[in-house]
């Protein structure tokens, strides 16, 4: 019988398959963020939208080339129910191998998120308050544009995420700043 792990609980999970203290942040500051998205469109799930977030990288450590596929296989042996197996796979559509494509809000969410989060928390570090409490939007849309910074965070996805979503990039990129600046 599959179940539904809570958040803290899916946080031992991710921390079982991922040792590096970057993965482990990450599905973090996802999972908080997702929380910030459920508070507005299912406050009833927060709980599970934040461990779909904490969950969806489970197998990038140690599957890179296989991403969203083993993470499959990870989340079936520790009987992880199916919706979220599904939902946090469903990021890498397009991507990877992955087998789900993003159909639910939350799911859409979670696929334009996940490379901004890198791109926002990337443009954080570079500033002298190493936060993004004082970042404005038009900072973020300089290192948005900016190709050479954080390169490794696809530009292309977080637009084709806002666009499944029926958001302008602007909104996109202010709301998940907002949500970014909740975790600090």
């Amino acid at each position: 019988m599959s179940y539904v792990p809570t958040s803290d609980q899916a946080l031992a999970i991710l921390k079982k398959y991922n040792q590096e203290p970057f993965h482990i942040q990450h599905g973090e500051t996802v999972s908080g963020v997702m929380g910030w998205y459920a508070a507005q469109y299912d406050p009833e799930r927060v709980d599970y939208w934040k461990t779909v977030g904490m969950l969806h990288d489970i197998d990038f450590e140690l599957y890179p080339e296989e991403h969203c596929v083993k993470g499959v296989e990870i989340c079936q042996q520790e009987d992880i129910d199916q919706g979220i197996v599904r939902s946090a796979m469903s990021h890498g559509w397009g991507l990877t191998g992955a087998q789900y494509q993003p159909e639910h809000i939350m799911e859409k969410i979670l696929f334009a998120a996940d490379e901004l989060t890198g791109l926002i928390g990337a443009a954080a570090r570079m500033r002298p308050s190493k936060s993004v409490s004082d970042m404005e939007l038009s900072s973020l849309k300089k290192k948005f544009k900016d190709k050479k910074f954080a390169a490794g965070c696809s530009r292309e996805v977080i637009r084709q995420g806002a666009e499944a979503l029926g958001w302008e990039l602007d909104d996109l990129l202010e709301r998940t700043l907002q949500a970014m600046r909740s975790l600090e």
